[in-house]
């Protein structure tokens, strides 16, 4: 299969090789993350990942420390000296075991990780605690009082940075954290006569606890502020997340008018994918036109082989967005891009659903004009494989409106320039049959591989699906049914008259072809089960 530059697939609305006409740029969304009853499995989620990235960041400092310590192991001489050591490593090993065996994809209650927040920043306090303790007993015998804030102001910081809160919350634990040097230095100015005697005779440490106090008060609303900015910030990317009652979550691809994302009714928890409008095209009034008309024209349709639509609206930004059933498959194009041709068969019983779909579209006066491989998914619904899947009608127009031009320029040529009928380039008006050539050269790429014109720039494609013959898909693949290949090459003529006259027509003849029927459900669901895009499976696995 040759290679064909992703441009030429997508859809355009460009110059006509007929007229002087432009060429329209779709730049792509950019939407940040965020976290609701949503927000809250977000927010687990988020606290396992940083509960471990901080324990590997206090399990760092404190591997760091204990090495210099054994380094200098005739630094403990008495009991209490020893015990600092053994708690030391006592700590060194659960903070890097909870950072190395925490799963941050695994589902933790929020209790179990709160527990293991306990556990980590309350093994370090008690830690900091007990070496503060031991530095300030052990100097004020020596007539110095050392600095102690240093290691609660990386533990208080630590917290703030890595631990999603409510500021509420983190203001009570931080406090807590915070009073502990503070409750330590009191408690020796009241036990230990060597510190009293420094903190009343000695100038340079009168105001030692004044300076622990307002050190640590400074340090815990500080920290308590940034926790509070950085929660607002956590919401207010959430909410960028959603547009209307839909939460987004990943984006699944980008197409002529808009990107699509999996997205999660807030409510219903329901899969579903969105799209929305370019924000590029948000001043383009007839784009928004265009994205309004998508969206009613597909609404229209009821036949389980087009793409359901659930819901419809504009964000508070003004945004456009609606929300359509997500689908468990890959598009036809993917399936050749990755398998190569496909059996006869499996052809006949995928455009044959197609052709119900459009004959659906045609009998309400809606031709789709951008039919592609890209636009046919193979879907699994209610269990059954290999379910045809009519998608994406941006560019469906009403036959009665054809020749007003309300959305697209006079002279502008719409659709995807690989798949595009000759009146669709010639300027003269597309109707149902139309679609009956895009679906044939459809049709000759799942059976060959190939388009039937493949040039190094769309200018080409475009003039040669207007004049010139396409070969017979029999002299790219040797093993072409003859019934077939009749088909694709009459669904490929120029003249309209020549093709066949509607959907169902070609339908019907799809079905007469010795391969028709062949493929059956058993074997869709036997080669799924077997292949696939293994990324994409496992997407749809995680959604459903």
């Amino acid at each position: 299969m040759s290679p064909v530059p992703p441009q030429y697939q997508q859809t355009v609305e460009m110059a006509s090789p007929v007229g002087d006409r432009s060429v329209e740029v779709h730049p792509v969304i950019a939407l940040v993350k965020g976290s609701d009853p949503g927000q809250s499995q977000e927010t687990d989620l988020l606290l396992a990942q940083r509960l471990k990235i901080a324990s590997l960041v206090l399990f760092a400092g404190f591997c760091a420390f204990f090495i210099k310590n054994v380094l200098y192991l005739e630094q403990f001489r008495s009991m209490p000296d020893w015990a600092l050591f053994w708690d030391h490593l006592a700590i060194t090993l659960i903070t890097g075991l909870v950072g190395w065996r925490l799963c941050t994809r695994c589902q933790h209650t929020l209790n179990h990780l709160r527990m293991v927040e306990l556990l980590v920043f309350g093994g370090s306090a008690l830690f900091f605690l007990l070496l503060s303790y031991s530095q300030l007993a052990h100097s004020a015998t020596a007539g110095y009082i050392p600095p102690i804030i240093p290691p609660w102001l990386l533990l208080i910081f630590t917290y703030a940075l890595f631990i999603p809160n409510t500021w509420q919350r983190a203001a009570a634990v931080i406090g807590v954290i915070a009073a502990l040097p503070v409750v330590l230095t009191l408690f020796l100015s009241t036990t230990s006569p060597e510190f009293k005697k420094l903190l009343t005779t000695n100038l340079h440490f009168q105001g030692f606890i004044v300076s622990v106090i307002m050190l640590m008060t400074l340090t815990a609303v500080s920290a308590t502020l940034g926790v509070k900015t950085i929660g607002t910030l956590r919401r207010t990317a959430y909410e960028a997340r959603r547009i209307g009652q839909y939460r987004l979550k990943r984006l699944l691809g980008s197409g002529g008018m808009g990107e699509v994302y999996l997205a999660e009714h807030v409510m219903l928890k329901r899969p579903c994918a969105v799209k929305v409008i370019k924000p590029a095209k948000a001043g383009d009034r007839k784009a928004l036109a265009r994205f309004e008309q998508e969206v009613q024209a597909t609404a229209k349709l009821t036949h389980w082989n087009s793409i359901e639509i659930f819901d419809y609206g504009r964000a508070e930004d003004g945004t456009f967005y609606y929300a359509m059933e997500y689908l468990p498959g890959m598009n036809l194009e993917q399936l050749v891009e990755m398998y190569g041709p496909l059996p006869e068969s499996r052809i006949i019983h995928l455009l044959s659903q197609t052709c119900d779909a459009l004959s659906e579209a045609h009998s309400l006066g809606l031709i789709h004009r951008d039919i592609k491989p890209a636009n046919i998914f193979a879907a699994k619904r209610g269990q059954v494989y290999d379910t045809a899947k009519l998608l994406d009608f941006g560019l469906a127009k009403p036959l009665a409106k054809m020749e007003q031009g309300n959305l697209t320029q006079e002279g502008n040529v719409a659709g995807s320039p690989l798949y595009m009928a000759p009146e669709q380039i010639t300027g003269d008006p597309p109707d149902a049959r139309s679609d009956i050539y895009s679906l044939g050269v459809v049709a000759y790429f799942l059976l060959t591989g190939r388009r039937p014109f493949e040039h190094e720039n769309s200018m080409k494609v475009l003039i040669a699906h207007a004049h010139e013959t396409p070969a017979p898909p029999s002299s790219l693949k040797v093993e072409i049914s003859s019934d077939i290949e009749a088909i694709v090459l009459k669904c490929l003529e120029k003249s309209p008259d020549a093709r066949f006259s509607d959907a169902q027509s070609l339908r019907s003849a799809l079905l007469r072809c010795d391969q028709a029927g062949h493929w059956t459900r058993e074997d869709a669901r036997s080669w799924w089960e077997n292949n696939g895009c293994p990324h994409k499976r496992e997407l749809d696995q995680e959604v459903f």
